[in-house]
């Protein structure tokens, strides 16, 4: 007998397929990742009602665990979410939770959906540079041939 899908693994398989078709597109409402739950229907169901409250909370690993607690998804903005991926800033007590559906907890159609986060999603971010390091060496311009002890007191000299 198959397991039926857990809520947070449709809402995460949701998301993904957002993902997958509109690459351009960096997050969603929750509307958008609502209807995609229920217009993929990967229960065969009815949205079922637990999958809005895991889009709002649940699943989203910079919230206060409330009681779910996973990393499937990150609030990039109020009402607006994209996938978790490792690296992003989460709650403490979502530091270990569970970011991705196990491959056989999910129907084998939607099975490429992990490889495709793994290999491309979660490959190509989280992985670049630290943005406040991205910063080291902005404006130096601005004390072009002269040292940076010298630039200082100019400014401070215009204070008086």
């Amino acid at each position: 007998m198959v397991q039926p899908i857990k809520v947070a693994d449709e809402v995460w398989l949701a998301a993904a397929t957002l993902h997958r078709r509109r690459p351009d597109q960096t997050d969603f409402s929750i509307k958008e990742i609502l209807d995609e739950a229920e217009s993929v229907g990967i229960t065969g169901e009815p949205l079922r009602p637990g999958v809005k409250v895991h889009v709002y909370q649940h699943c989203v690993a910079n919230k206060t665990p409330n009681p779910g607690n996973y990393r499937m998804l990150f609030e990039t903005s109020p009402g607006r979410r994209r996938l978790y991926v490792p690296g992003d800033p989460c709650h403490p007590r979502r530091a270990t939770a569970k970011n991705t559906p196990a491959r056989d907890a999910v129907p084998a159609e939607y099975r490429d959906l992990i490889d495709w986060y793994h290999n491309q999603y979660a490959g190509t971010r989280g992985r670049g540079e630290d943005p406040v390091l991205a910063l080291r060496g902005l404006g130096k311009e601005i004390w072009a041939g002269e040292d940076a002890d010298a630039y200082v007191r100019r400014q401070r000299d215009a204070w008086q």
